[in-house]
């Protein structure tokens, strides 16, 4: 792996000529909420941050997005599909969790069926990650195998020491926005490289919270039926939060504007809603929370490994932090491992 070293004043640098070529989509400190946003200056990049409230996919999976554009006129339909990305971006200073829930995101939208408005984004996006020196209270991605301090998934990968940053050259996409501003890096000395190397290890060890998610999927394969969902689902207010939160959620809804000319969209749903699965007869096979809750943890810890072996979720913490009633997905594994759907199903 080819390493290079770049001061925080020559990053500004670096990242205000990146503009030049690409569009640059960085965190950003909005109304005290850190936000990933485009911007047109490195003045406005936030580098001293935890996380983002939203994760990363909303620049890959927005919020709404438009389909195509349609218009009917004299007995005939017109459809205009959305256009490209006019310019390639950079996606700078993301989280080891939230690259990692991309690629976990690229298993949905690159399968069988593939979304064309998600791929063309993500071919034409260069991931740059930003190592998590100092990990919340909250945050469980060594769980899952994240490591705070590295990424594989990143096209280039920060790491932050004294005076700048260690930077991994992990692809050549990546390879070619750094040299759209070659002359900003340097060539790194054996120290630099110990003391990021130090810095990761530092941050691994610095996570605090922990839980063991091996051979949960197995036992949730026996107990859908289990009381303990009857347990827990009670004090859940399905205000949807966990999901739009969630950098793995990718539920959506498509609707059509009404009249002779408008635009199909796409926008994020949630398995928590009442409606989410009620049919046009009005029958509702998800009918009260239980079946709600039951499903949002069924989907994160045994839909999603059956489909594609990994788990749904990347240890962010965010539905810790954000959920109203404190719903844990770290207590529910650990009530899985403890046995608590068995006992409780007896």
């Amino acid at each position: 792996m080819e390493h290079k070293v770049i001061s925080r004043e020559n990053l500004g640098k670096w990242l205000d000529t990146i503009t030049r070529e690409y569009d640059l989509i960085a965190p950003t400190l909005d109304d005290d909420v850190v936000l990933f946003k485009e911007v047109k200056s490195a003045a406005r990049v936030l580098l001293d941050y935890n996380n983002t409230v939203l994760p990363a996919k909303d620049h890959f999976f927005p919020q709404t997005e438009t389909v195509f554009r349609f218009k009917a006129s004299a007995g005939q339909l017109a459809i205009e599909p959305e256009p490209p990305l006019a310019r390639p971006r950079v996606l700078f200073g993301v989280r080891p969790c939230d690259l990692k829930s991309i690629t976990l995101l690229d298993h949905v939208f690159d399968g069988d069926f593939q979304d064309g408005q998600y791929l063309d984004k993500r071919a034409r996006t260069v991931l740059v990650g930003l190592g998590c020196n100092s990990p919340q209270p909250t945050c469980f991605c060594g769980s899952f195998g994240i490591e705070p301090g590295s990424s594989p998934a990143a096209d280039l990968f920060f790491t932050e020491m004294e005076g700048g940053y260690l930077v991994n050259i992990q692809s050549e996409k990546g390879k070619e926005a750094l040299q759209k501003g070659w002359s900003f890096f340097a060539d790194p000395d054996a120290g630099q490289v110990k003391e990021a190397s130090e810095r990761a290890a530092n941050a691994k060890k610095a996570l605090k919270l922990s839980v063991d998610p091996k051979g949960v999927k197995e036992e949730l394969d026996h107990f859908f039926e289990s009381p303990y969902w009857d347990e827990i689902s009670p004090k859940c207010l399905t205000c949807g939060i966990c999901t739009y939160i969630c950098p793995t959620c990718h539920c959506f809804d498509i609707n059509d504007t009404s009249g002779q000319a408008g635009e199909r969209f796409r926008c994020w749903d949630s398995c928590m809603f009442t409606d989410f699965t009620r049919m046009a007869g009005g029958h509702n096979p998800r009918p009260t929370k239980k079946e709600r809750v039951r499903q949002r943890f069924l989907h994160k810890l045994r839909y999603f490994p059956d489909r594609y072996k990994e788990y749904a979720c990347v240890g962010c913490g965010r539905c810790l932090q954000k959920c109203p009633v404190h719903m844990d997905i770290t207590q529910i594994i650990s009530d899985v491992k403890g046995g608590k759907l068995q006992n409780a199903a007896k």
